[in-house]
């Protein structure tokens, strides 16, 4: 093989037992779990907003972030449940670029994966016994999910990985919410089917074992637009996009029909501040349509304390985005306020 080997990584039960899960800090993400189960299955009607940086790249104002959203979740409780975004692995399309604080804990450093894992343990801990929130991340690696899976409440599959069978098939095996995102290019039966996967149950190989998963009836459809054969962004919000889904739903055989929008990436042309508008259309489309209130379950918003995004630097203004431009906090803000109001 053309690749060298550095060093075998601790596996995922070595880690957790040297930074434990507090008993508070169990109970604080079942709590979450238990909450967000209700919302996909209808049983509460609070509106979902999974929400934070397109990266997580700064322990210090990712956790700040948090806390401002801590404070705004209590004014909007009755209607909103926040769960906040800790994107820790992302994926690049080239390969080239950040590839998330599991790789560079230190964007400025050299790439260390074994600094990341227990990087990545630790803030998602913090942020669960300092905020009191359940949060998410995306499913890049499934062979690394174990390294936070008693810490997560809510995953997301992401649009080059939706097609994958090990994601699919490690999905049906969680016991969080999972999100499954339309590919890139667009095709909804690629999503629909990995639904269909994740909702099943299946016997395959994970982490060098033979296991049998439950199917999971919580995985879902996250609409984030996509990107045509000429690279040109079209989104699958509007209201015509959404009665389709609401079709191959109903068409369907799965247990559970539910859908996030996802209101930047292809969906807003990766132009943030249209997330605003985006989230004003969804909350005018559930409010004609009864059965997109049942089915729209809520929003990925990215957002962080600074508007836009920023180059690597020695020098970066904190709380911007090192990846994809995100919504500034007086923006965010403002809009879940919005959210509220609409919903």
């Amino acid at each position: 093989m053309n690749m060298q080997f550095f060093r075998k990584l601790p596996i995922p039960m070595e880690i957790k037992e040297q930074f434990p899960a507090s008993e508070a800090v169990k109970a604080t993400r079942a709590a979450t779990v238990e909450e967000l189960k209700n919302i996909f299955s209808g049983k509460s009607d609070k509106f979902l907003l999974v929400i934070g940086p397109c990266s997580a790249d700064r322990e210090d104002a990712v956790l700040d972030y948090i806390y401002r959203l801590r404070c705004v979740q209590e004014k909007v409780k009755d209607k909103i449940f926040i769960v906040p975004r800790i994107y820790t692995n992302k994926p690049r399309t080239t390969g080239e670029g950040y590839k998330g604080m599991l790789h560079q804990p230190d964007p400025n450093s050299d790439p260390d994966l074994l600094k990341g894992i227990v990087a990545i343990r630790k803030l998602h801990i913090r942020a669960i016994e300092e905020t009191g929130f359940g949060c998410a991340d995306e499913m890049l690696y499934p062979e690394n999910h174990r390294y936070l899976s008693d810490l997560l409440a809510y995953v997301a599959v992401g649009a080059r990985s939706v097609e994958d069978q090990q994601h699919r098939l490690t999905a049906s095996g969680l016991d969080i919410p999972v999100g499954m995102k339309n590919p890139t290019g667009g095709d909804l039966s690629v999503m629909m089917n990995s639904i269909k996967a994740a909702q099943s149950s299946h016997v395959f190989c994970y982490r060098g074992w033979e296991v049998k998963s439950a199917g999971n009836p919580y995985a879902h459809a996250i609409l984030r637009g996509y990107v045509d054969k000429h690279g040109k962004s079209h989104p699958n919000y509007h209201y015509e996009d959404l009665s389709n889904l609401t079709e191959l739903y109903a068409a369907s055989d799965l247990a559970n029909h539910a859908c996030v929008i996802d209101t930047n990436h292809a969906n807003s042309g990766k132009k943030y501040l249209e997330q605003i508008r985006i989230a004003k259309e969804i909350a005018d489309s559930r409010a004609y349509n009864p059965e997109f209130r049942r089915i729209v379950k809520g929003l990925m918003i990215e957002s962080y304390i600074e508007d836009g995004c920023q180059k690597i630097s020695a020098d970066e203004v904190y709380g911007k985005s090192i990846t994809d431009p995100c919504l500034g906090w007086e923006k965010t803000e403002r809009l879940i306020y919005d959210i509220a109001e609409w919903m």
